[in-house]
């Protein structure tokens, strides 16, 4: 399985073998790598190829950063810049909506058919509702929150990081709508990029793995995403144990981030690997997820995903993109996400519900469960207007992280994305 920066190796190799290819890729790079790898690559994307010689030599400066000097001292502040944070915010955000905060199923369909139809049909309503909330620039919005004191405002916020994890979970849909609300979002992400290929959460914070190995999953047809341009300094940000560390501090960047969260995170771990690919450079990251989820030790280890069905959620989107690096996990991670079931074999909430069904889903465990209950418990859970409820996705570990730990993120639309996917996830299996 190629991974992202063989490809440029790839293209290195065939230009140096075969002087017919060579000429092509000089003189039409972009038509060619499309033409060469079968892929498309961003259409306003331009394509330079330089063919060095003995006699010539290229000095290639990399862009400039997209913020003035004046920004960059201003983001230097850090999370002790109250100012700076209020405009990495955006409008207050709606009071909580709790009208229908369901916990057993209220739904029923007559047979098997009718059941998929209406599961379709709740695809469809859940989709024109995620249109809604998009913004002119096809950015998904959150909302940030406090856990602890539900009096402090609520803002919309709009990261790239919230855009790429709906995104990878709104792909699996095939439904035109779908697909059309993918496409305007990855022009945002590819918008809010940095160089090498890297994405952060807030301006006043550092580039982080979390963010940019999401971002670089939904974006890999950009050239510096297709090429590996981004590889060297994700394998940089590592640990001496081979983890991949949270952010990633360039030289000139102050460090503004509190040491205790500067950490091997087990969540950012697998979205690392899941874009790094099975290769040496992920071998000792693998066996820590590996182990963590055999001994236990991965429940509550994430300081930014509480609840652990969303840890296997993304251990089991690493698992499909590794192939079988990952397989021998494959049966106890299926046991853990099954011990978080009730006795009448819930999940909990719709995001944890829908969470659970993707993962067992990802790593062919589904039929051990009632995917028939499982579908008929989110469709009961969607609104009138087509919604799911907002729930907290990420960000809260209060108990264990204290006041800063305290800070939530959620929203109806992104709750509604995890649904989808688990809809058409159950309804494909239930076709079979």
């Amino acid at each position: 399985m190629s991974t992202p920066n063989d490809l440029q190796e790839i293209l290195i190799a065939k230009a140096h073998e075969d002087s017919s290819f060579r000429e092509r890729l000089v003189a039409s790079p972009k038509v060619t790598i499309e033409q060469e790898l079968g892929i498309k690559l961003e259409s306003d994307h331009e394509i330079r190829v330089h063919d060095e010689t003995y006699s010539v030599t290229h000095l290639v400066l990399p862009p400039t950063s997209k913020y003035t000097k004046a920004e960059r001292e201003e983001a230097k502040a850090g999370v002790g810049s109250l100012e700076f944070l209020r405009k990495t915010l955006h409008d207050p955000a709606p009071p909580l909506r709790t009208d229908d905060a369901v916990s057993t199923v209220r739904f029923r369909a007559q047979n098997r058919t009718a059941l998929l139809d209406a599961g379709r049909q709740r695809i469809q309503r859940g989709l024109a509702f995620i249109e809604s909330t998009l913004d002119e620039n096809g950015a998904w919005h959150c909302i940030r929150f406090n856990v602890a004191d539900p009096d402090i405002p609520r803002h919309f916020e709009r990261p790239p990081f919230i855009s790429a994890l709906c995104v990878l979970a709104l792909d699996s849909s095939n439904e035109e709508r779908a697909k059309a609300i993918c496409s305007r979002t990855k022009v945002y992400l590819v918008k809010s990029i940095e160089y090498p290929g890297l994405w952060r959460y807030y301006r006043h914070l550092p580039n982080d793995l979390d963010s940019t190995t999401l971002c670089s999953l939904v974006v890999d047809s950009h050239p510096w995403i297709l090429l590996g341009r981004n590889i060297a300094t994700i394998l940089e940000n590592r640990d001496t144990d081979g983890r991949f560390m949270t952010w990633v501090h360039e030289k000139d960047e102050p460090n503004v981030v509190a040491p205790f969260r500067i950490e091997a995170d087990p969540v950012v771990n697998a979205n690392a690997i899941a874009y790094l690919g099975d290769r040496p450079e992920t071998k000792q990251a693998q066996s820590w997820l590996i182990a963590s989820i055999t001994d236990g030790t991965f429940l509550g280890a994430s300081k930014w995903y509480p609840d652990p069905l969303a840890g296997f959620y993304a251990v089991s989107r690493a698992i499909v993109r590794t192939q079988s690096a990952l397989e021998e996990i494959r049966p106890i991670l299926a046991d853990r996400i099954l011990e978080q079931q009730d006795d009448h074999g819930h999940f909990g909430n719709s995001l944890q519900t829908s969470q659970a069904v993707s993962a067992l889903y990802n790593i062919g465990m589904l039929e051990k469960i009632d995917a028939a209950q499982q579908l008929e418990t989110i469709i009961a859970m969607q609104r009138e207007d087509g919604s799911w409820p907002e729930l907290l996705a990420f960000g809260d570990q209060t108990l264990s992280w204290g006041t800063i730990g305290q800070i939530g993120h959620g929203s109806e639309a992104v709750t509604s994305a995890f649904c989808i996917e688990a809809l058409e996830k159950l309804i494909e299996f239930l076709n079979a």
